[in-house]
Protein backbone atom coordinates (compact mmCIF):
# COMPACT_ATOMS: atom_id res chain seq x y z
CA UNK A 1 0.00 0.00 0.00
CA UNK A 2 1.06 3.54 -0.72
CA UNK A 3 0.61 6.04 2.12
CA UNK A 4 0.44 9.77 1.37
CA UNK A 5 0.42 12.29 4.20
CA UNK A 6 -2.10 14.83 2.91
CA UNK A 7 -2.25 16.86 6.11
CA UNK A 8 0.26 16.85 8.98
CA UNK A 9 -0.83 19.89 10.98
CA UNK A 10 -3.07 20.70 13.92
CA UNK A 11 -6.28 22.76 13.93
CA UNK A 12 -4.69 25.93 12.48
CA UNK A 13 -2.00 24.36 10.32
CA UNK A 14 1.44 25.72 9.44
CA UNK A 15 1.76 28.37 8.19
CA UNK A 16 -1.15 29.62 10.26
CA UNK A 17 -3.36 32.22 8.60
CA UNK A 18 -2.47 35.72 9.74
CA UNK A 19 0.59 34.54 11.68
CA UNK A 20 4.05 36.02 11.18
CA UNK A 21 5.88 33.93 13.77
CA UNK A 22 9.36 32.68 12.93
CA UNK A 23 8.11 29.13 12.29
CA UNK A 24 5.36 30.23 9.91
CA UNK A 25 7.85 32.47 8.08
CA UNK A 26 10.29 29.56 7.82
CA UNK A 27 7.54 27.31 6.41
CA UNK A 28 6.73 29.92 3.75
CA UNK A 29 10.41 30.29 2.85
CA UNK A 30 10.80 26.52 2.56
CA UNK A 31 7.60 26.25 0.55
CA UNK A 32 6.21 23.54 2.84
CA UNK A 33 2.82 23.16 4.47
CA UNK A 34 1.18 21.34 7.33
CA UNK A 35 -2.51 21.45 6.56
CA UNK A 36 -5.19 19.89 8.73
CA UNK A 37 -4.81 16.16 9.34
CA UNK A 38 -5.62 13.56 6.68
CA UNK A 39 -3.94 10.44 5.30
CA UNK A 40 -4.50 8.76 1.93
CA UNK A 41 -3.91 5.00 1.71
CA UNK A 42 -3.86 3.48 -1.78
CA UNK A 43 -4.19 -0.25 -2.27
CA UNK A 44 -2.17 -0.65 -5.44
CA UNK A 45 -3.32 -4.27 -5.82
CA UNK A 46 -7.00 -3.34 -6.13
CA UNK A 47 -6.70 0.21 -7.46
CA UNK A 48 -8.78 1.51 -4.53
CA UNK A 49 -7.96 4.15 -1.95
CA UNK A 50 -8.97 4.78 1.64
CA UNK A 51 -9.01 8.21 3.30
CA UNK A 52 -8.28 8.52 7.01
CA UNK A 53 -10.16 11.60 8.28
CA UNK A 54 -11.76 14.31 6.17
CA UNK A 55 -9.71 17.47 6.58
CA UNK A 56 -11.28 20.90 6.00
CA UNK A 57 -8.40 21.26 3.53
CA UNK A 58 -9.78 18.36 1.44
CA UNK A 59 -9.92 20.33 -1.82
CA UNK A 60 -6.40 21.73 -1.73
CA UNK A 61 -4.93 18.45 -0.49
CA UNK A 62 -6.32 16.51 -3.44
CA UNK A 63 -5.27 19.23 -5.88
CA UNK A 64 -1.75 19.38 -4.46
CA UNK A 65 -1.13 15.63 -4.40
CA UNK A 66 -1.30 13.11 -7.21
CA UNK A 67 -3.78 10.81 -5.47
CA UNK A 68 -7.17 9.41 -6.44
CA UNK A 69 -10.42 10.42 -4.80
CA UNK A 70 -11.29 7.95 -2.03
CA UNK A 71 -13.33 4.80 -2.52
CA UNK A 72 -13.98 4.68 1.24
CA UNK A 73 -13.27 6.82 4.27
CA UNK A 74 -12.82 6.46 8.01
CA UNK A 75 -13.38 9.02 10.76
CA UNK A 76 -11.43 8.81 14.02
CA UNK A 77 -13.35 11.45 15.99
CA UNK A 78 -15.69 14.41 15.52
CA UNK A 79 -13.40 17.43 15.91
CA UNK A 80 -13.84 19.72 12.91
CA UNK A 81 -10.27 19.39 11.66
CA UNK A 82 -10.82 15.64 11.17
CA UNK A 83 -14.40 15.64 9.94
CA UNK A 84 -15.59 18.81 8.24
CA UNK A 85 -14.01 18.04 4.88
CA UNK A 86 -16.63 15.33 4.42
CA UNK A 87 -18.92 17.96 2.92
CA UNK A 88 -16.54 18.19 -0.04
CA UNK A 89 -17.64 14.81 -1.37
CA UNK A 90 -21.12 15.97 -2.39
CA UNK A 91 -20.43 16.43 -6.12
CA UNK A 92 -17.20 14.45 -6.28
CA UNK A 93 -18.07 10.90 -5.30
CA UNK A 94 -21.13 8.69 -5.28
CA UNK A 95 -21.81 5.81 -2.92
CA UNK A 96 -18.89 6.45 -0.56
CA UNK A 97 -18.81 4.12 2.48
CA UNK A 98 -17.66 5.95 5.60
CA UNK A 99 -16.58 3.85 8.58
CA UNK A 100 -16.67 5.28 12.10
CA UNK A 101 -16.49 3.84 15.62
CA UNK A 102 -19.49 2.70 17.61
CA UNK A 103 -19.93 3.22 21.35
CA UNK A 104 -21.78 6.10 22.99
CA UNK A 105 -19.63 9.05 24.00
CA UNK A 106 -20.81 10.46 27.36
CA UNK A 107 -19.80 13.93 26.18
CA UNK A 108 -22.16 13.84 23.17
CA UNK A 109 -24.58 11.00 23.96
CA UNK A 110 -23.78 9.66 20.49
CA UNK A 111 -21.21 7.41 18.91
CA UNK A 112 -18.82 8.87 16.35
CA UNK A 113 -20.78 7.04 13.66
CA UNK A 114 -24.08 8.51 14.87
CA UNK A 115 -22.68 12.03 14.91
CA UNK A 116 -21.33 11.68 11.38
CA UNK A 117 -24.67 10.30 10.20
CA UNK A 118 -26.63 13.12 11.86
CA UNK A 119 -24.32 15.98 10.89
CA UNK A 120 -24.15 14.89 7.25
CA UNK A 121 -27.72 13.69 6.81
CA UNK A 122 -27.92 15.80 3.64
CA UNK A 123 -25.34 13.43 2.11
CA UNK A 124 -27.43 10.31 2.68
CA UNK A 125 -27.72 9.78 -1.08
CA UNK A 126 -23.91 9.99 -1.41
CA UNK A 127 -22.46 8.28 1.64
CA UNK A 128 -23.29 5.31 3.83
CA UNK A 129 -22.09 5.49 7.42
CA UNK A 130 -21.00 2.14 8.83
CA UNK A 131 -20.67 1.73 12.59
CA UNK A 132 -17.66 -0.35 13.65
CA UNK A 133 -16.86 -1.91 17.01
CA UNK A 134 -13.43 -1.00 18.41
CA UNK A 135 -10.80 -3.70 17.85
CA UNK A 136 -13.06 -5.64 15.45
CA UNK A 137 -11.39 -5.84 12.02
CA UNK A 138 -13.35 -4.88 8.93
CA UNK A 139 -12.52 -4.74 5.24
CA UNK A 140 -12.15 -1.48 3.35
CA UNK A 141 -10.57 -1.20 -0.10
CA UNK A 142 -9.11 -4.67 0.21
CA UNK A 143 -7.35 -3.75 3.47
CA UNK A 144 -8.00 -4.86 7.04
CA UNK A 145 -8.86 -1.94 9.32
CA UNK A 146 -9.34 -1.67 13.08
CA UNK A 147 -10.26 1.23 15.33
CA UNK A 148 -8.44 1.28 18.69
CA UNK A 149 -9.46 3.53 21.62
CA UNK A 150 -6.98 6.21 22.68
CA UNK A 151 -7.18 9.13 25.14
CA UNK A 152 -8.33 12.56 23.94
CA UNK A 153 -10.62 14.05 26.60
CA UNK A 154 -13.38 15.05 26.72
CA UNK A 155 -14.31 13.19 23.50
CA UNK A 156 -13.91 9.57 22.53
CA UNK A 157 -11.13 9.28 19.97
CA UNK A 158 -9.61 6.35 18.15
CA UNK A 159 -6.37 5.35 16.57
CA UNK A 160 -6.35 3.20 13.46
CA UNK A 161 -4.51 0.07 12.35
CA UNK A 162 -4.49 -0.69 8.61
CA UNK A 163 -2.95 -3.90 7.28
CA UNK A 164 -2.62 -5.43 3.84
CA UNK A 165 -3.69 -9.07 4.28
CA UNK A 166 -1.62 -10.20 1.30
CA UNK A 167 1.66 -8.35 1.80
CA UNK A 168 1.56 -7.98 5.59
CA UNK A 169 2.29 -4.25 5.38
CA UNK A 170 1.08 -2.43 8.50
CA UNK A 171 0.24 1.23 9.10
CA UNK A 172 -0.60 2.45 12.60
CA UNK A 173 -2.00 5.89 13.45
CA UNK A 174 -2.26 6.94 17.07
CA UNK A 175 -5.06 9.40 16.37
CA UNK A 176 -5.30 12.50 18.54
CA UNK A 177 -4.22 11.25 21.94
CA UNK A 178 -2.36 11.81 25.14
CA UNK A 179 0.42 9.41 26.05
CA UNK A 180 -2.10 7.42 28.12
CA UNK A 181 -2.99 4.96 25.35
CA UNK A 182 -4.68 1.83 26.77
CA UNK A 183 -2.54 -1.30 26.84
CA UNK A 184 -4.80 -3.27 24.52
CA UNK A 185 -4.60 -0.46 21.97
CA UNK A 186 -0.81 -0.37 22.30
CA UNK A 187 -0.72 -4.07 21.49
CA UNK A 188 -2.81 -3.49 18.36
CA UNK A 189 -0.67 -0.54 17.23
CA UNK A 190 2.63 -2.32 17.83
CA UNK A 191 5.15 -3.52 15.24
CA UNK A 192 4.00 -1.22 12.45
CA UNK A 193 6.04 -0.65 9.31
CA UNK A 194 4.99 3.00 9.64
CA UNK A 195 3.66 4.75 12.74
CA UNK A 196 2.03 8.17 12.47
CA UNK A 197 2.08 9.66 15.95
CA UNK A 198 0.41 12.79 17.32
CA UNK A 199 3.11 15.15 18.61
CA UNK A 200 1.61 18.61 18.82
CA UNK A 201 4.54 20.46 20.47
CA UNK A 202 7.91 19.79 22.12
CA UNK A 203 7.78 19.05 25.84
CA UNK A 204 9.56 22.32 26.60
CA UNK A 205 6.33 24.17 25.79
CA UNK A 206 4.36 22.47 28.55
CA UNK A 207 5.39 25.37 30.79
CA UNK A 208 3.12 27.56 28.69
CA UNK A 209 0.03 25.35 29.01
CA UNK A 210 -2.43 26.38 31.76
CA UNK A 211 -2.16 22.94 33.37
CA UNK A 212 1.35 22.12 32.21
CA UNK A 213 2.31 18.62 31.19
CA UNK A 214 1.47 15.09 32.32
CA UNK A 215 2.77 11.53 32.14
CA UNK A 216 6.39 12.44 32.84
CA UNK A 217 9.02 9.91 31.93
CA UNK A 218 11.82 8.78 34.23
CA UNK A 219 13.71 11.88 33.15
CA UNK A 220 10.86 14.12 34.31
CA UNK A 221 10.00 15.20 30.75
CA UNK A 222 6.22 15.44 30.10
CA UNK A 223 4.90 13.04 27.49
CA UNK A 224 1.51 14.78 27.32
CA UNK A 225 0.88 18.47 26.62
CA UNK A 226 -2.06 19.44 28.83
CA UNK A 227 -4.51 16.55 28.58
CA UNK A 228 -5.20 15.92 24.89
CA UNK A 229 -2.03 15.50 22.82
CA UNK A 230 1.39 13.93 23.11
CA UNK A 231 4.52 15.99 23.18
CA UNK A 232 7.26 15.18 20.68
CA UNK A 233 9.09 13.35 23.45
CA UNK A 234 5.97 11.41 24.39
CA UNK A 235 5.33 10.37 20.79
CA UNK A 236 8.91 9.18 20.37
CA UNK A 237 8.76 7.25 23.66
CA UNK A 238 5.54 5.58 22.53
CA UNK A 239 7.06 4.76 19.14
CA UNK A 240 9.99 3.05 20.84
CA UNK A 241 7.64 1.06 23.08
CA UNK A 242 5.56 0.04 20.06
CA UNK A 243 8.64 -1.11 18.16
CA UNK A 244 7.70 0.88 15.07
CA UNK A 245 9.98 0.30 12.10
CA UNK A 246 9.58 3.93 11.03
CA UNK A 247 7.89 6.86 12.76
CA UNK A 248 6.65 10.18 11.44
CA UNK A 249 5.31 12.80 13.81
CA UNK A 250 2.07 14.51 12.75
CA UNK A 251 -0.68 16.84 14.01
CA UNK A 252 2.06 19.41 14.56
CA UNK A 253 1.45 22.98 15.74
CA UNK A 254 3.26 26.10 14.54
CA UNK A 255 4.49 26.59 18.11
CA UNK A 256 7.58 24.45 17.47
CA UNK A 257 10.63 26.73 17.49
CA UNK A 258 11.84 27.28 13.91
CA UNK A 259 15.12 25.50 14.51
CA UNK A 260 13.17 22.39 15.58
CA UNK A 261 10.03 22.63 13.47
CA UNK A 262 11.36 20.88 10.36
CA UNK A 263 13.83 18.44 11.90
CA UNK A 264 13.45 14.67 11.67
CA UNK A 265 11.13 12.91 12.28
CA UNK A 266 8.57 15.73 12.01
CA UNK A 267 6.49 15.25 8.87
CA UNK A 268 5.29 17.75 6.27
CA UNK A 269 2.47 17.43 3.77
CA UNK A 270 3.05 15.35 0.68
CA UNK A 271 5.34 12.67 2.08
CA UNK A 272 4.71 9.20 0.62
CA UNK A 273 5.60 5.73 1.85
CA UNK A 274 5.37 2.27 0.30
CA UNK A 275 4.50 -0.46 2.80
Amino acid sequence: MRVTLLGTGDTTGTPTAGCDCATCREARERGVSRSRFSVHVANERTGESLLVDFSPDFRSQFLDNDVALPDAGIVTHIHFDHLDGLGNVYRLVDGLPVHAPSGTDPATDESVAETVRRKYDYLEDRIGVHSREPFDPFEACGLEVRFVPVDHPPLLCFGVVIEDPETGGKLSLTGDTSYDVPERSREALADADLLLADAIVPASLCDHHPIGGRHEGSDGVPRTFGTKHMTREGALALAEELNADRTRLVHLAHFYPPEEAFAEPLAVDGETYEL
